[in-house]
């Protein structure tokens, strides 16, 4: 049984008095603990779609289901990490990610120990006081990660995470969210235009086509984790999708 069923869905709106269609039949069952990947062309609706699994946004045809019940809106359930990574200027680090705690029933004493394991995963001990203006861009978005996963989601969204972020720093977070996944098995969906990243990280690779959006190709990635990017298969496969994407 899916975890997360979307079914035909469709989305339009207007723009400057034009109609324009955003996403058109997106079909797609999402098993509990995989590692979705998205890639697209910028405007194939990449985002919008996180947007709906999210809840921010109802206005749209079709049906997505979560655990066989509808989204009707945003809640605990579904974790978001967006590009920038949006923490409060001041708050310290342990404020910050206890803000997703903070319509939880949890104890002080709970939500302090949750906060502080999180912040152990994110490789951030001895942080816990400082401000975002303190922490270099790669810490500031493993506080994001760390508030995106300390309420323990159905599913984690992730739309283009590391895009900021330079190559090396990217590329550790990549590693990174790479174990986490395989610690906590939790559910991911991540949104990238970096080919190789998507490659990387997903059991499956979904290929958009541009506007409107639509699941073109998608291509599973049948390599054991931890994976490293060296890996020949893995090499083939970046092509594979990379030539799905330029069709």
């Amino acid at each position: 049984m899916s975890l997360l069923s979307i079914q035909n869905v469709s989305k339009s709106f207007t723009q400057d008095q034009q109609y324009l269609n955003v996403l058109k039949n997106i079909d797609i069952d999402i098993q509990q603990g995989e590692f979705i990947s998205i890639v697209g062309s910028s405007g194939c609706g990449k985002s919008t779609l996180l947007r709906l699994i999210a809840g921010l946004d109802l206005d749209y045809d079709g049906e997505i289901l979560l655990n066989q019940a509808p989204i009707k809106g945003p809640d605990l359930k579904r974790g978001l990490i967006f590009q920038e990574h949006r923490l409060l200027p001041w708050l310290s680090v342990t404020e910050n990610i206890g803000l997703a705690l903070a319509e939880t029933p949890l104890s002080t004493r709970e939500k302090s120990k949750l906060i502080q394991q999180h912040i152990d995963m994110v490789g951030l001990k001895g942080f816990e006081q400082a401000y975002p203006h303190q922490l270099s861009g790669g810490m500031a978005q493993r506080v994001a990660i760390a508030r995106g996963l300390v309420n323990k989601p159905d599913i984690l969204l992730l739309d283009e995470p590391f895009g900021a972020l330079d190559a090396i720093t990217r590329s550790t977070l990549q590693k990174e969210l790479q174990h986490i996944w395989e610690r906590e098995k939790i559910t991911m969906i991540l949104i990238t235009h970096d080919i190789e990243e998507a490659v990387f990280l997903g059991d499956r690779v979904i290929v958009m086509s541009a506007r409107p959006g639509q699941i073109h190709q998608i291509i599973d990635v049948n390599v054991k984790h931890p994976r490293h990017k060296e890996d020949q298969t893995l090499f083939h496969i970046r092509n594979q999708a990379l030539a799905n994407l330029h069709h």
